[in-house]
């Protein structure tokens, strides 16, 4: 049952044709939003030709259940195609509320074997990709005074994840994004948030299985579905969070988490100052104890979702 938290909204959700993306779409629909379905229809490495089919299908499954959609087609790391979603929106429904920047592609490798065509490929969607669509977006939202934005990142940013350099640096980046536009906009009543998901999609099913520990992990992945990331999303999106802007979220299966920002945790000061032995001697023997450990995040997060 609908509680309408979305209704006469215009939301824009890109990588939306498969996975967190679709069920964020329809799920923003089933709160009363119309909605632009954008997805390029690429395969998870960005490889292939495009297919709105996907988007469309969507589309379709939203119109069913009595909501309006549109697809968009296009690409989010290509300016022009970021700015005519925009349009898009604003030319279909007189209006855009809400962006959700979920596309995105994996290329995965040691970073000592990745080339610059996986380094490229991965920032040019994610990085380039969101800030594409949230430039457009706030030309809108600045001139209302009003609009909200979601960008999703990854524990493989947030903490750190083995062969992923090119992925954890683009979500990572986002993460900075997010905050400068938060503080930004902050004065056309503009909300920037974060939402880092765990959820078992396509991409995370392109990721090898290693070894009983690697199987055991697969099972916790598969019994969190891409579901359960809407809600959260859908309610930032919402004027329920009006006053809830630069955070960023962990959810998984039922579980939210409020991650924290990168601030000062230990701080020492000596008033002749420093030389690299007393450093060594003084400094980090009273740092040390407070260094984060050098932790995949399969590694941090170990215990099974609730």
């Amino acid at each position: 049952m609908a509680d309408g938290v979305l209704e006469g909204k215009v939301i824009l959700v890109n990588g939306a044709g498969r996975g967190i993306g679709a069920e964020i779409a329809k799920l923003a629909a089933h709160e009363g939003a119309k909605v632009v379905v954008n997805d390029l229809g690429a395969t998870v490495d960005g490889r292939s030709d495009a297919d709105i089919g996907p988007a469309q299908q969507v589309v379709n499954e939203i119109e069913a259940n009595g909501g309006e959609a549109v697809v968009n087609g296009g690409d989010i790391s290509n300016w022009d195609d970021a700015q005519a979603m925009v349009a898009q929106a604003v030319d279909e429904f007189g209006q855009l509320d809400g962006v959700v920047n979920v596309a995105g592609i994996l290329r995965d490798v040691i970073f000592h074997k990745m080339s610059e065509d996986d380094w490229d490929a991965v920032i040019n969607v994610h990085l380039n990709g969101y800030f594409n669509v949230a430039r457009a977006a706030a030309e809108v939202f600045r001139t209302q005074e009003s609009g909200a934005m979601v960008h999703f990142t990854s524990t493989s940013g947030l903490v750190g994840n083995v062969g992923q350099a090119n992925y954890a640096a683009a979500k990572l980046g986002i993460v900075g994004l997010s905050q400068s536009i938060a503080l930004d906009m902050a004065r056309f009543g503009v909300r920037s948030n974060i939402v880092s998901p765990s959820a078992f999609t396509r991409m995370i099913e392109t990721i090898p299985i290693k070894g009983p520990e690697g199987e055991a992990r697969r099972r916790r992945q598969e019994a969190m579905t891409p579901q359960k990331i809407a809600a959260p999303s859908v309610y930032l999106l919402s004027d329920l969070a009006h006053d809830i802007t630069g955070q960023i979220f962990y959810v998984r299966s039922n579980e939210i988490m409020l991650m924290s920002k990168t601030r000062p945790i230990r701080t020492i000061h000596r008033s002749d100052g420093w030389t690299p032995k007393n450093i060594h001697e003084h400094a980090i023997p009273a740092l040390k104890p407070h260094f984060s450990p050098n932790e995949a995040s399969p590694q941090y997060f170990v215990w099974d979702p609730v």
